[in-house]
C-alpha cells in the first residue's frame, strides 16, 4: 500500500489556505468510447466499459493506470459489481447480452442473454440479483447471479435506461426515458408498484444511503429530480449543467455528483440544500460516475476523448478540512467519506453506476 500523508488545507469558508475542494488530480487514458463505470467494494479497481472498442478497461486505482482490457460484447454500456467483488456484469447494448467477468482472472465466464438493448445494470446489495433495462422492449432483465439465468422480465415505461437498487435492497427505480418517469420496483414480486413523473428525458438515477431519497438525471432539461421515496413523490428540482447522464452520490450521502455529457462538467449537489454548490471541468462528454467506497475520489468516464478524470473529494471536519488531493493515485483502501464542510462521514453508498 502506498505511504500518504494527510494535508491540513486551513479553515472552511476562510483564511489564506482554504481547501480547493473538487478537483481532478489525474486523468487515465482507456478504451474507445468510455461510459459506465463501477468500482470494487475494497477501492483498489475500477471497471469502465469501453463502448466504442468492445472492452473493459480495468484501472488500478492505486497508481491510476490501466492494467489490463477484457474483450465483452458489442457495444458495452454500463457495469456493476458484486458486493463481493468477485463479479462485474457488464451490459452489451448491441447483441442484447451481459457479459461476467471473474474479477479474479479478468476474464469472462458467463454470457446472459437479456432483452432488446440493455443499458444499465444494478445488482441487490446481497448480491443475488443484476437488474438490467432494456431499452427497445421496455423491460428489465432480472438475473440471478448464481446461475447467471434470466429468471424474471418485468414490463415498465418507455425505453428504460438507468437503475438503482435502495440499500436494502427492497425497491429498484428504474429510469423511462422515453415517457418521461420513473418505475418503482418492488424486489421481491418484480412487479411495478408505483410511476413517478420527473423531467424531461431521465437517464441515471442514484440513492441516498439511507434510502430516503433518488436523484434522476433529466438529459433533456438540464436538471435532476429528487424523488422522497417514501412518498414516491418529486419534492424538488436542481438545475445542473448540459444533458446530466450520470448520478453518483457520497457513501456519506451529502453531495450528488452528477455528469453533464454536452456541459463537459460535473455539478456538484449539497444534498441537505438540493443546491449546486460547485461546477467542475473534465473531459469530452462525461457519461459515468462512481465514488470510491470510502468518498475520497469520484472517477468519471468521457466517452469523447478516452479518458476517466480522477476527482479529489476533500473532506471538512466542523472547520478543519484535511485535502487529498495530495495523494499519488487513488486510494485501495477507498478513501474516506465525501461530506460536506462540518459533517462527519458515514456508511455505504447505493446508486447506479455508478452503481
Amino acid at each position: 500500500m502506498a505511504t500518504t500523508a494527510l494535508m491540513v488545507l486551513g479553515t472552511a469558508g476562510g483564511g489564506a489556505a482554504t481547501a480547493a475542494a473538487d478537483t481532478v488530480i489525474d486523468t487515465i487514458p482507456v478504451g474507445d468510447g468510455p461510459g459506465g463505470l463501477a468500482i470494487t467494494a475494497k477501492g483498489n479497481r475500477a471497471y469502465v466499459a469501453n463502448s466504442f472498442d468492445d472492452t473493459v478497461s480495468v484501472v488500478d486505482t492505486v497508481t491510476n493506470t490501466e492494467i489490463t482490457t477484457v474483450a465483452v460484447g458489442d457495444f458495452p454500456f454500463w457495469v456493476a459489481i458484486t458486493p463481493s467483488g468477485t463479479s462485474a456484469y457488464v451490459t452489451n447494448q448491441f447483441d442484447d447480452t451481459v457479459s461476467v467477468i471473474d474479477t479474479g482472472t479478468n476474464m469472462v465466464v458467463d454470457t446472459v442473454t437479456v432483452g432488446d438493448a440493455p443499458r444499465e445494470v444494478a445488482i441487490t446489495p446481497d448480491g443475488t440479483r443484476a437488474y438490467v433495462p432494456n431499452l427497445v422492449e421496455d423491460t428489465v432483465s432480472v438475473i440471478d447471479t448464481a446461475t447467471n439465468m434470466v429468471v424474471d422480465t418485468i414490463t415498465v415505461g418507455d425505453e428504460p435506461s438507468g437503475i438503482a437498487i435502495t440499500p436494502f435492497g427492497t425497491r429498484a427505480y428504474a429510469t423511462n426515458a422515453g415517457d418521461d418517469s420513473v418505475s418503482v420496483i418492488d424486489t421481491a414480486t418484480n412487479m411495478v408498484v408505483d410511476t413517478i413523473p420527473v423531467g424531461n428525458r431521465p437517464f441515471g438515477v442514484a440513492i441516498t444511503p439511507f434510502g430516503t431519497r433518488a436523484y434522476v438525471a433529466n438529459g433533456f432539461d438540464d436538471s435532476v429530480s429528487v424523488i422522497d421515496t417514501l412518498a414516491n413523490t418529486v419534492v424538488d428540482t436542481v438545475p445542473v449543467g448540459s444533458l446530466p447522464f450520470g448520478v453518483a452520490i457520497t457513501p456519506s450521502g451529502t453531495r450528488a455528483y452528477v455528469a453533464n455529457r454536452d456541459g463537459d462538467s460535473v455539478s456538484v449537489i449539497d444534498t441537505l440544500t438540493n443546491t449546486v454548490f460547485d461546477t467542475i471541468a473534465v473531459g469530452d462528454a462525461p457519461l459515468g460516475v462512481a465514488i470510491t467506497p470510502f468518498g475520497t475520489r469520484a472517477y468519471v468516464t468521457n466517452r469523447d476523448d478516452d479518458t476517466v478524470s480522477v476527482i479529489a473529494i476533500d473532506q471538512c471536519l466542523g472547520s478543519l478540512c484535511i485535502g487529498f488531493g495530495s495523494f499519488a493515485g487513488g486510494g485501495s483502501t477507498g478513501s474516506g467519506a465525501g461530506t460536506g464542510a462540518g459533517s462527519v462521514a458515514g456508511g455505504g453508498s447505493a446508486g447506479s453506476a455508478g452503481s
